[in-house]
């Protein structure tokens, strides 16, 4: 809690001081202080009228908000990346600092549940898909955005949940989510062009198959195929059929895919600060 609120006031109004030593030291003074001094830069923001201390302003809370992403994101990936929607949710948070994490996550237990109380637990495989499929795809409206597909925003959970639409890796973010929530093994896989699902059965491990009954695809309405369709696209790729290519891969990977399709989708609009601190996060990733 910041007690001296009239040296944060003192420091935000030297924030325009022509003189670039001042400037550097009042600005790395009210950097120290962390997300705690964000709401008094807010505030002088709405009342400032001078273009270089709205910039100014502007510039340092967005530092103070990177910093404090880069610090959150290293602790998830310390801590063992266990929890993929909170790994999703940290990178939300780059595009919309404000991000109410609460509603993301209410949003996603609400279409779990319209799920659950559909579900029959002795199903087949094959019908707990076609269920959340119907969920999903019909009732909840969900598609791949093919009209738009380079958009930074199909890679923001907040963004797919808001306008239905999303990219291979957010749709397939949401829909493993739901169904790990649901006890239904369903994990993503790491296919180069196109990321993918897998619905798993250690009962069937060998070192062929890896445990998997059949692949999903969420960007085209859970469309489900099997190993040969795999086996043909990266064919088309001309790759060789790697091991990482089937079976699912770690949440760590499942998040650096997205920054990397974020990467892309900005170098694609040319916001090359955007690249350099997406880059960043990514290092971070390892």
């Amino acid at each position: 809690m910041i007690e001296n609120t009239k040296e944060i006031a003192s420091l935000i109004r030297l924030l325009d001081d022509p003189d670039a030593e001042i400037f550097e030291h009042v600005h790395d003074k009210l950097k120290s202080y962390g997300s705690e001094v964000i709401e008094y830069l807010e505030g002088a923001f709405g009342q400032a009228f001078d273009p270089i201390l709205q910039d100014r302003i502007a510039n340092l809370v967005h530092e103070i908000q990177f910093n404090s992403l880069k610090t959150e994101l290293q602790l998830w990936q310390q801590g063992g990346a266990f929890d993929l929607l909170q790994g999703a949710l940290i990178i939300n948070k780059y595009q919309y600092p404000d991000l109410d994490e609460q509603k993301i996550i209410n949003q996603i237990e609400s279409i779990k549940r319209d799920i659950w109380l559909q579900m029959i637990y002795d199903g087949s495989p094959a019908e707990h898909v076609k269920l959340i499929n119907h969920v999903l795809y019909s009732i909840h409206g969900f598609s791949g955005n093919t009209a738009n597909h380079q958009d930074p925003q199909n890679s923001y959970l907040s963004q797919v949940l808001e306008t239905k639409k999303g990219n291979q890796i957010s749709l397939a973010i949401i829909y493993s989510v739901i169904a790990q929530k649901l006890d239904v093994p369903i994990y993503g896989v790491n296919l180069p062009q196109h990321f993918i699902l897998a619905y798993t059965d250690d009962s069937l491990v060998n070192e062929f198959e890896g445990g998997i009954l059949f692949y999903i695809n969420a960007f085209n309405k859970g469309f489900i195929f099997g190993r040969r369709d795999v086996d043909m696209f990266l064919k088309q790729l001309n790759l060789k059929p790697e091991k990482q290519f089937y079976e699912p891969c770690s949440n760590s990977e499942i998040i650096k895919r997205v920054l990397r399709n974020l990467i892309s989708s900005y170098e694609h609009l040319g916001s090359t600060d955007k690249v350099k601190e997406l880059t960043q996060l990514l290092e971070i990733m390892g």
